[in-house]
């Protein structure tokens, strides 16, 4: 992994007194928000096309690998050309295949047709996702946490959004009124043309600069590797995790408390929200105290709700969602932010790779997960799900934060 990287001077752009570019941060988080509700809408209807196309758990299951490698599987890659080649109306574009796959789910006639719209809004996901947390911290002056929490808290938020209108739209007038929102998706490209004309500002003019010094980092490669190969085990026992709740939580509430598919969904939307807001700690917090206290926290300090959850009333599943959500949440910005500062200069590729890994390992959850429910049972999952935070100790293995502080 190169751990050298030029550094572009940027364009001056309007911010507040401490740097921070906040029009375009509250536009790519907004768009973040609009991206990530559309996404959301494949694991929030699942129980409406479980029953219009008799599907079972592992069919289900593949549904979300579909999206998830989909998008896992290019993010790396597009972020690692953006690094070299800045595209910045391309977010548009991903959005447009966000569209595509948005309109074919609404129409889908067969269970292969779901299949390649789900593939459709992954494509969208790995085009979006590596350039907009680049705009993220471009419009950060400096405050990479804050930024990234921002940023992530727009997604989390559609994400929290996307069941609660499935329960209230989609839910009573069928697949078809999947199509309503292409409004949204239109929406977004609107707001994500108005970035990427900010964006091209700050590529003219970096351009027209000359280059700034080299960058490098102040660990060897060997701690470089050891510390990214801990920092992706840690965003597998988040996201394999995550999964078990995104793809499942309605049915185990189904099936253990015996409730409707609304109230289910109430209650998932419920738990993305503490997801939303436990998200925009994390980041400003790890630029006061340190990621890695943030990343011991937010991992290994949420296993006794863990455990408990599959043992609890329903009353009580409730309220560990939401602490379970809250606290796991705040993880992801500080690991984003530690491994950039890891390898500085390589903003979209750290950005895709992690991106694309929490995808990945969304997907392969669901899939096995869903394997696991139809030949156990759907509270099984949750038990064998509750130990994954254990994970958490290897943050102990991480290096201190103060030399990548002068590096970055």
């Amino acid at each position: 992994m190169d751990t050298k990287s030029t550094v572009l001077p940027a364009a001056p752009v309007r911010s507040t007194a401490d740097g921070v570019a906040v029009p375009i941060l509250v536009a790519i988080s907004f768009s973040h928000l609009l991206n990530d509700l559309i996404q959301s809408l494949i694991p929030a209807i699942y129980p409406v096309l479980k029953d219009a196309f008799h599907l079972d758990f592992g069919q289900i299951g593949l549904i979300t690998l579909t999206f998830q490698l989909t998008a896992s599987l290019l993010q790396p890659l597009v972020g690692y050309y953006t690094d070299l080649k800045p595209k910045p109306f391309s977010l548009i574009i991903g959005m447009g295949f966000t569209l595509i796959g948005l309109l074919t789910l609404s129409r889908a006639g067969s269970y292969p047709v779901l299949l390649l719209a789900a593939a459709l809004v992954g494509m969208g996901s790995s085009i979006f996702h590596p350039e907009s947390s680049r705009v993220a911290r471009m419009a950060s002056g400096g405050r990479h946490g804050l930024a990234q929490s921002v940023f992530q808290v727009g997604g989390n938020t559609g994400s929290a959004l996307g069941p609660l209108l499935a329960a209230f739209i989609v839910v009573p007038n069928g697949q078809s009124s999947i199509a309503w929102f292409s409004a949204v998706a239109l929406l977004a490209m609107f707001v994500l043309f108005n970035v990427g004309r900010w964006y091209r500002g700050k590529v003219i003019a970096a351009k027209a600069k000359p280059r700034g010094a080299a960058v490098s980092s102040k660990h060897s490669r060997v701690t470089i590797g050891v510390s990214i190969t801990i920092l992706m085990l840690l965003v597998f026992s988040k996201n394999f995790y995550l999964a078990s709740i995104s793809s499942y939580f309605t049915f185990y509430l189904i099936s253990k408390f015996q409730i409707s598919v609304q109230d289910a969904q109430l209650h998932l939307f419920v738990f993305l929200a503490a997801v939303a807001a436990g998200t925009i700690l994390g980041g400003p917090i790890g630029d006061r105290i340190g990621r890695k206290y943030v990343i011991w926290i937010s991992i290994l300090g949420v296993l006794p709700f863990t455990l408990a959850l599959p043992f609890a009333n329903l009353f009580w599943t409730g309220m560990l969602s939401v602490i379970i959500g809250l606290v796991l949440a705040s993880a992801f910005s500080a690991i984003l932010v530690f491994a950039m500062e890891l390898v500085p200069g390589r903003v979209g590729m750290i950005a895709g790779l992690f991106f694309g890994l929490s995808f990945g390992m969304g997907g392969l959850g669901a899939a096995v997960l869903g394997q696991v429910a139809d030949m156990t049972s759907i509270e099984t999952v949750y038990r064998i799900c509750a130990f994954l935070p254990a994970i958490g100790l290897l943050t102990y293995f991480l290096p201190n934060e103060r030399p990548m502080a002068r590096a970055a």
